[in-house]
């Protein structure tokens, strides 16, 4: 939708942002718990609390360099060129890692299997 938007919008107001990217963490309210549920699912009882813990870490680790990674992009593209292509360079990195994401688990689950 944020790039929908980006690409039809010359200029989008703050409300549409605010609608666009709303939408955006509501949806990612619904798929981080019942994924947390779903991986917490697999440890043992015992270690329960370890796996939770690493879970958390991993978890916090990860979002912290995403975000670098793609601001760092986004501002560098931004700096030489328009704001408008940093963005859909963010978008298609962004994209990229989800996909790299749904590949390794998919790989992890049949290694499992």
């Amino acid at each position: 939708m944020l790039a929908l938007t980006a690409a039809l919008v010359e200029k989008p107001g703050a409300v549409l942002l605010a609608l666009v990217l709303a939408v955006f963490g509501y949806g990612q309210g619904l798929v981080m718990a019942p994924l947390s549920g779903a991986v917490l699912s697999t440890v043992k009882p015992a270690s329960a609390g370890s796996g939770a813990g690493m879970y958390g870490t991993t978890t916090q680790i990860a979002n912290a360099v995403g975000v670098a990674v793609i601001g760092a992009v986004f501002f560098a593209i931004e700096a030489a060129g328009s704001g408008r292509l940093a963005l859909f360079t963010a978008l298609a990195l962004f994209a990229l890692s989800l996909s790299a994401c749904a590949m390794l688990l998919t790989w992890m689950r049949r290694a499992t299997a």
